[in-house]
């Protein structure tokens, strides 16, 4: 009997939509591509996908170290950091596990993640095992959160304290509500801020968007859409933050709270 499908190496062309609820609502929706990366297959793909690479220089190039990288593990690949990470949090794995990361790729040397996901299956049977969010911030900085297994048929749902600079017009006491479909055809992918485990929410955010697979064809008419996806992204980022500015939300610094940043990589002072 063949495995359940689970996430494969391919491109999905998505919508952010974000919603704050409070102190005053605030809307707004985007458009935008990302890469879906099977972590052993990164060098094939490689290989017969023009314009994309694996740690050197390209139109679109993916790097090991622009992840999740454990001290000590910087020569090691992202799949061992991830690997590593996840047993250092107390959840064991069958040996090998099939990875899929969700995320965008350098582009001309820039990057920028908001949010990326890993999708961990057993390699055998194809289930989901386990999920790990990596959520950044302008400051270069990475927290990973772990979804440790399925809350319902390839699905993944965790509420969570934040400790995480992300923002400053939020708060670092709220909590995240990670909801994450296993992606297939469609992606499907919720993360709110919630005031405290049980509160409101104050923030809605969703991804969403379809899968094609990943050749030169499908990357070269994406790249027409959404030229520099990168910097839209982050330019996009500093847009909204002067609006939510220039309507004098509650402005939070980073210096503020150092008590409330925990497990942040790399490790800051």
């Amino acid at each position: 009997m063949a495995p359940p499908p689970g996430p494969q190496t391919g491109l999905y062309e998505c919508r952010v939509w974000h919603r704050r609820l409070s102190p005053k609502v605030h809307q707004f929706a985007y458009r935008i591509f990302l890469f879906s990366l099977d972590l052993d297959e990164v060098d094939a793909t490689a290989a017969r996908v023009r314009g994309f690479s694996h740690n050197r220089w390209n139109l679109y190039n993916f790097r090991d170290r622009d992840h999740l990288t454990l001290p000590g593990l910087e020569s090691a690949s992202l799949k061992d950091n991830v690997l590593a990470y996840i047993a250092a949090q107390g959840l064991a794995l069958p040996p090998n596990p099939r990875i899929v990361l969700l995320a965008l790729p350098r582009v001309l040397g820039y990057i920028f993640n908001p949010v990326s996901f890993f999708f961990v299956h057993d390699r055998l049977t194809g289930l989901p095992l386990c999920a790990l969010v990596q959520v950044g911030n302008t400051f270069r900085e990475l927290k990973p959160y772990l979804l440790p297994a399925p809350s319902a048929p390839d699905r993944f749902r965790l509420i969570t304290p934040k400790l995480f600079y992300v923002s400053p017009f939020s708060p670092l006491d709220l909590h995240f509500d990670f909801q994450l479909a296993v992606p297939g055809d469609r992606l499907d992918i919720a993360i709110d801020d919630r005031d405290g485990p049980d509160g409101p929410p104050v923030l809605l955010s969703t991804l969403t968007g379809h899968r094609r697979p990943l050749t030169t064809g499908h990357l070269l008419a994406l790249t027409a859409k959404f030229p520099l996806v990168t910097l839209q992204v982050i330019f996009l980022i500093h847009w909204q933050a002067l609006r939510l500015w220039l309507r004098r939300l509650p402005f939070h610094r980073k210096a503020a709270h150092p008590e409330l940043q925990q497990g942040v990589f790399p490790p800051q002072p």
